[in-house]
């Protein structure tokens, strides 16, 4: 069982507010002006399954943090439906006073839950998206990352359906939980390039093998920059300087 009321703290700094757990590890932001922007680099990587998916999907967060992602979702993907599932009601309250979390209405669910006591108990096949951001005070690895916990994201996902992770690249469980998607998806796993702050988004897929084109994915990538402010087309070059079959001219996700 995760710990559900870590000590939550607050830092403002040039026009961005931080949320902390008792420490000086970031655990979210916000741009106070531009409250449902992204602001910090690795949560907006962590959109890029729209390089794969439509966004007409029931998208499952698990970890609230500042409520970034559900801030961008709710307000940039009308056509979504979100739920939120966070153990911590002193997160939730926070998030809601000072991170302007939207109001739960027709397109949003938060659950006052532990994450893997959620994703046990889901019917299968449920949500096109996992987004998972599963972090305690010390900010270093994962808290949930068990066999037993991926397993149970990939039964909750659909067909196609992508599983998103934010793991730290330096840290000792990233080899872990790197090995375990991959069991876990039948090395259907795309990783990006580590970023400044040591953070690797991973996108691992439930769903048959498939391809898709570089110039496909430019396209995509142009239209998430042009209509949602993301970087699209950093994404596609970031996957293709990693991939086996970047040379190509298609990915291969098999």
């Amino acid at each position: 069982m995760v710990s559900s009321d870590p000590e939550v703290t607050l830092s403002e700094m040039d026009g961005v507010r931080y949320l902390h757990f008792g420490t000086e590890w970031v655990q979210g932001a916000m741009r106070i002006v531009r409250p449902d922007d992204i602001e910090i680099e690795y949560v907006r990587q962590m959109m890029s399954w729209l390089l794969f998916l439509q966004s007409r999907q029931q998208i499952l967060q698990l970890g609230l943090g500042a409520g970034a992602l559900t801030r961008f979702c709710h307000r940039r993907l009308r056509d979504a439906h979100i739920t939120v599932v966070e153990a911590s009601g002193r997160v939730i309250d926070t998030a809601y006073r000072w991170f302007r979390l939207p109001v739960p209405d027709r397109r949003l669910s938060i659950v006052h839950q532990d994450a893997g006591a959620f994703v046990q108990q889901v019917e299968s096949g449920r949500f096109g998206v996992i987004q998972c951001d599963l972090y305690d005070q010390h900010a270093r690895g994962p808290v949930l990352d068990s066999l037993a916990f991926y397993e149970a994201c990939r039964n909750a996902l659909s067909e196609p359906g992508i599983l998103v992770v934010n793991l730290f690249g330096e840290h000792a469980s990233y080899g872990r939980n790197a090995s375990r998607l991959a069991r876990v998806f039948g090395n259907k796993v795309l990783t990006f390039p580590k970023l400044l702050a040591g953070n690797v988004v991973m996108l691992a897929f439930k769903g048959p093998p498939f391809s898709i084109s570089w110039s496909t994915l430019e396209q995509r990538g142009g239209l998430l920059a042009q209509h949602l402010g993301l970087e699209g087309p950093d994404w596609v070059g970031a996957l293709r300087s990693v991939s086996a079959a970047g040379a190509g001219d298609r990915l291969i996700v098999r």
